[in-house]
């Protein structure tokens, strides 16, 4: 029996990269999965694989810019389901490429860049909480980056919507102190993923981390192998 057998786990931007990565290690962990991308085949492709570990798969063509794409992911997995241990926050938006710089950068671009770096997760998160905290048991983990820390020449508009997100950790890492619902930020470090690629072409594959690799520290920080992992407001894996 896995370790997360039982449980249900929520990932979204499970089509590729992390999220992807992050699926097929729960899986065989033996939870239970709500996964959504933009990437219909590639999704399909994904939830087909982790049912191949005997468990149960729920895949939903979503944008998490789109409140209504939110709203009708978690609905359904609600409905599916009937609660959510686990959600991973984890798609997430560039904006334009190649990447502007701040001073060229349309607002239009940031607007998107928040739709779906910020807004989404928000939507989210505040969409499956409510019976987390019923259960007084839950996680969401919001993946984030140096980024939110760290100005890179190029990601102004990716920046400022993880910095955004590690705003709203912290405050709701505040406001549930005194329940046993966690939320926190991680940061995963550089990986080898079509997203960093992007962001900068000439970087070397073998300089980054490989994102399975990466999920199995997430994983032991799930079931809570990393010390301090109830009272974290951040940790990084790299």
């Amino acid at each position: 029996m896995g370790t997360l057998s039982g449980t249900t786990v929520m990932i979204t931007g499970a089509s590729r990269g992390l999220g992807r990565a992050l699926a097929r290690t729960a899986a065989r962990e033996g939870a239970s999965l709500a996964i959504c991308a933009r990437g219909g085949e590639a999704l399909e492709a994904v939830a087909e694989e982790c049912r191949g570990q005997s468990v149960e798969v729920l895949a939903v063509l979503a944008d998490i810019a789109d409140a209504s794409d939110v709203e009708r992911f978690a609905a359904t997995a609600l409905e599916r389901f009937g609660g959510i241990d686990v959600l991973v926050n984890n798609a997430a938006e560039l904006g334009p490429l190649p990447l502007p710089q701040l001073t060229d950068a349309p607002s239009s671009a940031l607007e998107h860049v928040l739709q779906a770096n910020v807004l989404g997760p928000l939507r989210l998160t505040q969409a499956v909480i409510g019976g987390m905290l019923l259960r007084n048991h839950g996680l969401v983990v919001n993946i984030s980056t140096d980024a939110a820390l760290i100005g890179f020449e190029g990601l102004g508009l990716y920046s400022a919507s993880k910095a955004a997100l590690d705003a709203l950790t912290r405050s709701w890492s505040a406001e549930l102190h005194r329940t046993m619902v966690r939320v926190i930020s991680v940061d995963p470090g550089d990986m080898h993923t079509a997203m960093h690629m992007a962001a900068d072409p000439e970087a070397n594959p073998a300089d980054l981390l490989r994102p399975e690799d990466v999920a199995e520290r997430l994983l032991a920080l799930l079931v809570g192998r990393l010390p301090e992992a109830d009272r974290i407001e951040a940790a990084t894996l790299a």
